[in-house]
């Protein structure tokens, strides 16, 4: 995957929107992956699922609490994204107090299908979700690729959380 250019897909989300007026002001928007990573330097992580405990517990609060870190060494936003929809998202996010990542909502999976990371998590319940992993993406395009080892969709070897950490990218960035 590294030097390919990240799947053209449009994601659904949900932004703030006053005009809309009641208890949930939000209006949908689409956001295309060029949006999102046009003329930026950024770190995306992917992960199994919103609200889960190696999720919810480590991955996303230290990306957030590192996030200095990472503007510091040029990169433009830290995406966090997740095979869960723009309502999910929206919620963990609140629930987690995140401040500085920003969650997309790959609802349908498409983006994670095309990254050749949709795995089927059936054996826990979840249906497809994302094999967690995490990049650095200049203009659109893969400069490295962080995957944790033995994608299956059994649930062979457990949920591996290491070669994805913060961190690990960190590590990388320093070294360029």
């Amino acid at each position: 995957m590294e030097g390919r250019k990240v799947p053209s897909v449009v994601f659904k989300t949900r932004v703030r929107d006053e005009s809309v007026g009641g208890p949930n002001p939000f209006r949908w928007q689409d956001v295309s992956s060029d949006e999102l990573f046009a003329g930026k330097r950024v770190v995306v992580f992917s992960l199994p699922g919103a609200f889960t405990p190696t999720c919810s517990n480590q991955q996303v609060p230290t990306y957030d609490a590192l996030y200095p870190e990472f503007r510091d060494l040029g990169v433009d936003e830290v995406y966090c994204l997740s095979v869960n929809d723009a309502f999910v998202m929206f919620q963990w996010g609140k629930h987690l107090g995140v401040k500085n990542v920003k969650l997309i909502p790959d609802g349908s999976g498409h983006f994670t299908r095309r990254m050749g990371m949709l795995i089927n998590k059936e054996h826990v319940g979840f249906g497809m979700r994302s094999w967690r992993y995490a990049m650095v993406v200049t203009d659109g395009v893969i400069e490295k690729l962080f995957e944790e080892p033995g994608i299956n969709d059994a649930g062979e070897g457990g949920d591996p959380y290491g070669e994805s950490a913060p961190e690990a990218v960190l590590a990388y960035l320093r070294s360029r």
